[in-house]
């Protein structure tokens, strides 16, 4: 009797376990020395279901190391080395000098994160992970960073929307090697499908303190005017620059290396980020279809809805359910026979 409770138990708890699951579902980072990023002045572009990542990284310091973690809306399916122009270029376009920034992205919960992509971009080591803020905290520990104190927080408020990570760690050693002067940048282009593009601003507060002060410009490029969320009109957002893009800037980015993709015709954004770390508490999310519905979940404002069940998850739940039903009416009745074979015995 104990063996067959105990196979009914486990069987319930595996069966409820696996529709349970169904139905359930940065900033900078060191480990040593006195390496800094400077300044990252991010691009992206967004055209025909593809989002264009080009993000510079400058450093300045002694020896040592330093990382970076970008959330990520998506898998990407290429990582490379950016061009060598496309981030003055918008500069110039717009005018005003580009402020220092920080971009960092999330995941689930086992040990250590999924690495999905491995890339060395001159001094940088790239790594696409895919896991939980648990994960990839534990990922970013197990390759020597020490991770600051708001990381658990700020990861998992990523992770609830994309378990992907880019991780970037500067190699001093290989700059050296290459002649790489402190403050020269290195350009990474990230090329993701994705139904909207989307910009993390929260992570730029990771590790500050919540009355330091974060700068950053984002440059969009998209087919039509996009819709914001939040609207520029946020305290700490400013709407900087917002018009057809000129046929000329187009034309020299498309001349760039890896930016054959830039339209004809496109709509150029730009919206400077001005605000303390404590109340960045938020994403930038764009809608470039032209239908003016930006997603509350992408910038952070929503959590996702669980997703539904599916007939196979009520499948089990059924199944699970009626296994322990038949289990309760053999104990029952097995319990009532034994009295009456005993009475008979007599």
């Amino acid at each position: 009797m104990r063996r067959l409770i105990t196979l009914l138990t486990a069987t319930f708890v595996a069966l409820f376990m696996t529709a349970g699951t169904t139905l359930a579902c940065g900033g900078l980072i060191g480990p040593n020395g006195a390496v800094n990023l400077l300044r990252t002045t991010t691009f992206a572009g967004y055209h025909d279901g593809v989002e264009h990542y080009v993000t510079a990284f400058e450093f300045a310091g002694g020896g040592g190391a330093f990382g970076s973690l970008i959330p990520l809306p998506g898998v990407p399916s290429d990582v490379v080395k950016g061009g060598d122009w496309t981030l003055q270029r918008l500069v110039r376009e717009t005018n005003p000098p580009v402020p220092e920034a920080v971009f960092l992205r999330a995941a689930a919960a086992n040990d250590s994160a999924e690495v999905l992509m491995e890339r060395k971009i001159d001094a940088l080591d790239i790594t696409v992970l895919k896991g939980g803020a648990d994960q990839v905290g534990t990922w970013a520990k197990d390759h020597g960073f020490r991770l600051p104190p708001d990381a658990p927080e700020v990861l998992d408020f990523y992770a609830q929307r994309s378990p992907i990570f880019l991780a970037a760690a500067f190699n001093p050693t290989r700059a050296a090697a290459r002649g790489q002067a402190i403050g020269d940048g290195t350009p990474v282009h990230i090329t993701i499908p994705t139904p909207n593009p989307w910009v993390p601003l929260r992570i730029l507060g990771l590790g500050k303190n919540g009355q330091e002060r974060v700068d950053a410009d984002i440059f969009l490029l998209t087919d039509h005017k996009p819709a914001l969320l939040p609207s520029t009109d946020t305290p700490g957002l400013q709407l900087a620059h917002s018009a057809a893009a000129t046929d000329l800037l187009l034309s020299d980015l498309r001349s760039d290396k890896g930016m054959e993709w830039v339209p004809s015709s496109a709509w150029l954004t730009k919206v400077a980020v001005g605000a303390q770390a404590s109340k960045l508490t938020f994403d930038l999310a764009i809608d470039a279809s032209g239908q003016a519905a930006p997603s509350r979940v992408a910038a952070g404002l929503a959590v996702p809805d669980l997703p539904a069940a599916s007939p196979t998850d009520l499948a089990r739940l059924v199944l699970g359910l009626a296994v322990i039903a038949l289990g309760v009416l053999f104990i029952v009745g097995l319990t009532m026979w034994r009295p009456a074979r005993g009475t008979l015995s007599q």
